[in-house]
């Protein structure tokens, strides 16, 4: 589906990924970068590791004394997001689940939600965007051609957890973000910064879009405040765990009637259309080889069963793919015509339209001189 003229020989990395580059043995800068990102950021052993979970439950403990919560739990209805929270709840903290509705929830995740609040018996914080208002700022982003309309979503996930965190005067996200599953980077060329509200509004000024009102955006002078005067962290909560997604799978599965997707991030039907057919037909680009490269450097898969998922479509069947292309376009009002339209059309870079982009990595350049640390985020 995607032609490439070289793949990494240690994990499914290729040379779609504009700047990866190889040494003699064949091995890619990615999964290196994967393997210098463990040592850096991963315990050294398993006591090394207690210590650290130990004592990150007990400062997320003492921060929320007298208050109804001791932290917010992002949740998808994903692997990641799940096993976030029933660890939370199993480690004594008391977390508000947090969740943020674009209105393209499947039903799976859904029913996956559900059966995870009602088991841990947690209180659930959902914020749903008024489906006129989200079509519309989707309907800019396609017209404007670029790559990641799934900023959209990312925006709003990000801005309802700080925003609930600082609403019940929390200082703790406990995110699914992880190295083990999400360790090797999504190239730069492939997503976009997901704090730039200035491109969202851009985008939506440009193409005659909405404004925003039940939209939860959040910009990078937002993100500074949250981090550095509210004092709210990010913490990246599976890499303090002993976390195997596949034996997380099996145990939400056996005690909470789980439902698995085909793969990473699938529980949104629009996330599921978009890195399985938008991506790949219209931009050239495959999440499936991080993603999968990630589970391969962990020892949760070997290359070749990684290589064999990546091969061909990212759905189950033909029959499933073009299910969700006329669900896409129904639900859209778009017709045929308009969707072939979009899918001929040439790539536009972000910065096309006014963004905030260069501001963030100046800030962020002067926070890293400054020797601050702050919580890791890592994207779809």
């Amino acid at each position: 589906m995607i032609p490439n003229t070289q793949t990494c020989s240690r994990c499914i990395m290729d040379t779609t990924a504009p700047d990866i580059e190889f040494d003699e043995q064949g091995i890619c800068n990615y999964c290196t970068a994967f393997l210098e990102k463990k040592a850096k950021h991963l315990p050294l052993d398993e006591e090394d590791r207690l210590r650290r979970l130990g004592a990150l439950v007990d400062m997320v403990k003492e921060a929320g004394k007298g208050k109804k919560y001791d932290c917010i739990v992002g949740l998808s209805g994903g692997v990641d997001s799940s096993w976030s929270l029933v660890q939370a709840v199993r480690l004594g903290l008391r977390p508000l689940a947090v969740h943020m509705d674009s209105g393209w929830n499947s039903e799976l995740a859904q029913n996956n939600i559900a059966n995870l609040v009602r088991g841990l018996k947690v209180d659930l914080y959902t914020h749903v965007i008024d489906w006129p208002e989200i079509r519309g700022l989707m309907e800019a982003f396609f017209a404007s051609d670029v790559i990641d309309v799934e900023v959209l979503y990312d925006n709003a996930m990000l801005a309802v957890n700080y925003q609930q965190a600082a609403k019940h005067g929390l200082k703790y996200i406990l995110a699914g973000t992880n190295i083990a599953t999400e360790g090797v980077d999504i190239p730069s060329t492939w997503n976009w910064h997901k704090a730039d509200k200035r491109n969202i509004v851009g985008i939506s000024k440009r193409f005659k879009g909405p404004k925003l009102k039940t939209f939860p955006s959040i910009s990078t002078l937002d993100m500074v405040r949250y981090i550095g005067v509210q004092k709210i962290k990010w913490v990246s909560f599976l890499d303090y765990l002993d976390y195997r997604k596949s034996d997380a799978l099996e145990v939400l599965k056996r005690d909470f009637g789980y439902k698995p997707y085909a793969y990473k991030h699938y529980e949104s039907v629009f996330t599921r259309f978009y890195q399985g057919y938008l991506q790949p037909y219209k931009f050239g680009v495959d999440k499936r080889k991080p993603h999968l490269s990630s589970l391969i450097m962990t020892g949760e898969m070997t290359r070749d069963e990684a290589l064999e998922r990546a091969g061909g479509i990212a759905y189950p069947s033909e029959k499933d793919m073009e299910a969700d292309r006329l669900y896409f376009i129904k639900k859209m009002g778009w017709s045929e015509e308009k969707f072939r339209d979009y899918m001929s059309r040439p790539e536009k870079p972000h910065t096309d339209y006014p963004s905030e982009a260069a501001f963030f990595q100046k800030l962020l350049a002067l926070y890293r001189r400054m020797n601050l640390r702050v919580g890791r985020i890592v994207w779809k």
